[in-house]
């Protein structure tokens, strides 16, 4: 169908207030040709309308996708996705680059904020858009953009591996489900680094299934993302401040009401800013086994990466390493190998010198190095038989 009619046939429903039901595309189509329209008119019109006004629209089918986690577009032909097969380009075209602009602001609605000339980027959540996960919406309108509407969804599917699971997907080998075992049976609080789309959450997740089924483990997360099999799973999830700025539940305030809520294991879904300074608190003060995962390119980054963090909250760089000293046991670093496997790369121990903690690597790449006796001594002092 011509993209001329299209348009003319789109703005006869928008003056009109129409809804875009199949009675009223039909008349809309013919009134703008005369009355000759066929019903392959008529068909291409209203799936190309819906595709416009319900939905994510030409992007429903790719989100819907189990194997694709981030949907880009770059242009009215440039629509890419990543995923298992890594980064590839598709074949979904938009007619032009106001169509590309029309879907962001309408995305930008449904997520409560503002897309337009004043504001001409957006971050936001895109709410009922079916179980196979929420989406997270990034925007930018040009100028800012400056070679077209920018539009990237982040798929957040739920994380509801196992290690074994893990294991047959070639994340660790069968030792490595052992070591990992015995550190949740030690409750050792342990972070998840890695950079983005490495598998930080799946691992987490995992490991979580892994807590006996007597213990009670409270989450607070800034998107619903982790679903571990697990009898006593208590979700708290974070909440942006509406149009008016008003309402926001901010990650540092649900850390504090987790702890009022009986947990054995305080988790945080990702560590962004201050909250934590109540998340160190807490682990120091008898909520061992805890974790929380964070973005970082490498375990030995862990320490100043948190120390930007606690300053958010008021915490000295002395201060932080003093509380991460005692209430942080092992970091779990995972990488995105080529070809889209996602595996783990190294395990670190903090251990403090002088005033200053560190990680030191006792893992890495499938080999022990000669720091492994930090990590036994941990598991010793737990009374947890050493997994090797």
């Amino acid at each position: 169908m011509r993209a001329d009619l299209v348009e003319r046939v789109r703005r006869r429903l928008a003056a009109r207030g129409a809804d875009v039901s199949a009675a009223a595309v039909a008349d809309a189509v013919r009134a703008e040709t005369g009355g000759v329209a066929g019903h392959g008119d008529v068909l291409a019109a209203l799936r190309q309308l819906r595709q416009e006004f319900v939905g994510l629209g030409p992007l429903e089918e790719l989100v819907t996708d189990d194997a694709i986690t981030d949907v880009l577009v770059t242009g009215p032909d440039q629509v890419w996705v990543d995923g298992a097969g890594g980064l590839r380009r598709t074949e979904v075209r938009f007619a032009d680059e106001s169509a590309v602009r029309r879907l962001a602001q309408r995305l930008a609605l449904a997520a409560g904020r503002r897309l337009d000339d004043a504001q001409p980027f957006v971050d936001g959540w895109l709410p009922g858009v079916g179980p196979h996960g929420r989406v997270r919406l990034h925007a930018v309108l040009p100028p800012v953009a400056a070679d077209g509407t920018c539009i990237a969804l982040r798929v957040l599917r739920p994380a509801t591996f196992d290690l074994e699971q893990l294991r047959r997907l070639g994340a660790f080998d069968a030792r490595l489900v052992k070591v990992l075992q015995a550190m949740v049976a030690a409750r050792l609080a342990f972070l998840v680094t890695g950079g983005t789309g490495a598998g930080k959450s799946t691992l987490l997740g995992a490991l979580l299934a892994a807590v006996p089924g007597g213990e009670r483990i409270v989450c607070v997360e800034d998107a619903q993302e982790l679903a571990p099999r697990h009898p006593q799973f208590v979700r708290l999830v974070s909440r942006p401040p509406n149009i008016e700025g008003a309402g926001e539940v901010t990650l540092h305030e649900l850390v504090r009401q987790a702890l009022r809520m009986r947990p054995d294991r305080l988790v945080v879904g990702e560590i962004r800013g201050a909250e934590v300074v109540p998340m160190l608190n807490a682990l120091n003060t008898g909520h061992d086994g805890g974790a929380a995962t964070l973005h970082a390119n490498a375990p030995a980054e862990v320490p100043p990466r948190l120390e930007g963090l606690a300053a958010l909250g008021g915490l000295s760089r002395e201060g932080l390493h003093s509380q991460l000293a005692a209430a942080v046991q092992v970091v779990l670093h995972m990488r995105r190998k080529t070809g889209g496997v996602r595996a783990l790369t190294e395990i670190g121990v903090l251990h403090r010198d002088s005033a200053l903690v560190r990680v030191i690597p006792v893992w890495r790449c499938g080999r022990w190095t000669e720091e492994r006796r930090l990590l036994t001594a941990l598991f010793q002092a737990r009374g947890v038989r050493l997994p090797w």
